[in-house]
């Protein structure tokens, strides 16, 4: 297992200098000047090109992606060309927020959508299953950031039960995390009941209901587990998204989180938080799709035990 750790770490490392190399060549060839941003458009040309010099605009795309990397190897994101500040701090103090509603948004999703697509399969072509599926297609069909705004006129400005920005207390989490949850709730609760009609026809279902096991028991012991996996997937990939729907749904909700940070970042051409907040987002997917791979052994022992036997077999062939 420690193997496969650390093979999928090496595997990660080419995808995050892929994310690196890409988003430091779409900002370099981007259009706008962070030296004119920042010292304003009074600003001469000799201070313009003075401030370039210094922030190292001036030298070629090699030179300054190396730097780039050579400061992500210390630990160094660069430096917020407007406050200053470094960008690693500047982060970190808004990712928390970020993950805590990526983090209630996926829960959320889990919560409403095994069930739902449990239901669904057992009762297949059933009012209950029609409906739950009229209302994912609806779920898969609706921008989230359509969705906000539309939370926020019937929630904030016609019913006035929820504030429609910030987030100071749980009753600010409500219609935000329902923004960014509804798309994964919709998938989710398909691919759950996708898996739970293909495990419920298998015949050691069938083979449990004939020795008399409750229907209750099958269903949540025999079908649930072995129809995991798949979910686990979506729900990995559904988390990922999340954090990318924050990005958008604090803009909208005035969140003081990584997203708008990030969104505020490129309208001002501050590329170094640019760069700096899309690799944490790279490396918080790398971890969680990680997380999902080692959940597989957990949930599914054939999973476990492949891992066991390549292992016995390479130490069978040492020994030979």
């Amino acid at each position: 297992m420690l193997n496969y750790i650390f093979k999928r770490i090496l595997v990660a490392i080419p995808v995050l200098l892929g994310v690196t190399l890409l988003v430091f060549t779409m900002l370099y060839f981007t259009e706008g000047d962070p030296a004119r941003l920042i010292l304003g458009d009074t600003a001469t040309e000799e201070e313009v090109e003075a401030l370039r010099d210094e922030l190292g605009l001036n030298d070629s795309f090699i030179k300054q992606y190396v730097n780039y990397l050579g400061g992500i190897a210390k630990g160094d994101f660069g430096t917020d060309y407007i406050t200053g500040r470094p960008v690693r701090d500047e982060i970190m103090e808004r990712l928390g927020t970020t993950l805590k509603l990526a983090v209630a948004s996926i829960i959320f999703s889990i919560v409403v959508a095994i069930p739902a697509g449990i239901i669904s399969a057992i009762r297949q072509y059933s009012v209950i299953d029609i409906v739950t599926m009229v209302i994912v297609l609806l779920g898969n069909s609706m921008p989230n950031f359509w969705l906000a705004l539309m939370l926020i006129l019937f929630f904030s400005v016609f019913l006035g039960v929820l504030p429609a920005s910030g987030l100071y207390g749980i009753e600010y989490y409500i219609m935000p995390v329902i923004g960014i949850s509804a798309g994964a709730i919709a998938t989710i609760t398909r691919m759950t009941r996708s898996s739970m009609l293909e495990v419920i026809r298998q015949d050691y279902i069938r083979t449990a209901r004939a020795k008399g096991q409750s229907e209750f028991i099958i269903i949540l012991k025999h079908a649930l587990k072995n129809a995991l996996i798949p979910v686990i997937t979506v729900i990995g990939i559904q988390f990922t998204v999340a954090v990318g729907g924050a990005v958008v749904n604090e803009q909208v909700f005035a969140i003081p989180g990584l997203g708008k940070f990030l969104v505020d970042a490129i309208k001002s051409r501050n590329y170094q938080v640019v760069q700096g907040g899309v690799l944490v987002i790279a490396i918080i997917c790398s971890i969680v799709n990680l997380a999902i791979d080692l959940l597989y052994a957990f949930i599914d022992p054939r999973i476990k035990n492949q891992y066991q036997r390549s292992k016995k077999i390479k130490m069978a062939k040492e020994v030979r």
